[in-house]
């Protein structure tokens, strides 16, 4: 990328377009638009009205910089330290699972079940936004979050304090707790639902994954071990303990785990299992109830 004086802001952002196609990166010209949005604090509608805008320099040294770490696979949204998740701006860096669309699937289908005044668990709790999504949209509900890395929930609480308020942590109405899984948790806690979106993965499969999430997102939130299935087991089988009578368990699952997961959950007494498919058709969510 090249800087002169008569640079305009359409010329900058097929600069940033051309860098990025070269280094390989998909959808080249979308990330281009929304690092240059981000950088000069555009809107989308700057490149079609005022694309022939001056840059200057201080501009333009700004965008080069965020596209030459872009090119080397840096996540955009590790770039901007943001992305969106059921309609709510979630802070995120390298510590913690880019939320993805797909995981809205399992929000969506708490949502379903959930009714005002109910508690929740957050298994894995990484960035918070599942938990703090259904808090956000629903009426009087509690939750607890849990999750191995300090530094995951230190970007969790920053997202409570900001979407659900300062007052949400100090109050306790939403629990962010470091553990490994229900490892040191209450015998006498009870959660009317537990959900979680683990690690599942299978390790032999990692490596095969795309660089800017092989290289960058946190190993320890991918990794689901030799077969994918062993954080399943481990919640499946613990979350009983801490469910109250009627209670539900929802789990995030890879393409092509939804049969063993059911089974899993079955043989461990939960009923009305369900498999939910994405909107791609494949299986996303299982959920099953704790009915004795």
């Amino acid at each position: 990328m090249l800087y002169d004086e008569k640079l305009t802001y359409a010329d900058l952002y097929r600069q940033g377009c051309a860098a990025l196609r070269e280094a390989g990166i998909g959808e080249a010209e979308t990330d281009a638009r929304l690092l240059l949005e981000w950088c000069l604090g555009t809107d989308r509608s700057t490149l079609l009205a005022h694309g022939d805008r001056g840059v200057s320099e201080a501009e333009y040294e700004r965008y080069a910089d965020v596209v030459d770490r872009r090119m080397t696979h840096v996540p955009l949204q590790y770039i901007t330290g943001e992305q969106d998740f059921m309609g709510l701006t979630f802070a995120v860096n390298k510590n913690v699972l880019i939320p993805r669309q797909d995981t809205e699937i399992l929000a969506e289908e708490v949502m379903r079940h959930l009714h005002d005044g109910m508690r929740l668990l957050d298994m894995c709790t990484g960035s918070g936004c599942i938990l703090i999504s259904l808090l956000r949209y629903s009426n009087a509900c509690t939750g607890v979050g849990v999750d191995l890395s300090e530094e995951a929930l230190s970007v969790a609480r920053a997202n409570a304090e900001r979407i659900l308020g300062a007052q949400a942590l100090e109050k306790g109405s939403i629990v962010l707790w470091q553990g490994d899984l229900f490892a040191g948790m209450d015998e006498r806690e009870r959660f009317d639902i537990i959900v979680s979106n683990p690690p599942y993965i299978k390790t032999s499969v990692i490596e095969s994954l795309m660089p800017e999430v092989r290289e960058h997102e946190p190993l320890a939130a991918l990794d689901g071990h030799e077969d994918g299935l062993f954080f399943y087991r481990r919640i499946i089988a613990e979350a009983w303990r801490f469910l109250a009578g009627g209670g539900m368990l929802f789990l995030e699952i890879g393409y092509d785990q939804g049969e063993s997961v059911r089974l899993l959950m079955e043989e461990a007494g939960y009923r009305e299992i369900e498999v939910v498919r994405d909107y791609a058709g494949l299986d996303r969510v299982v959920f099953g109830g704790k009915y004795v």
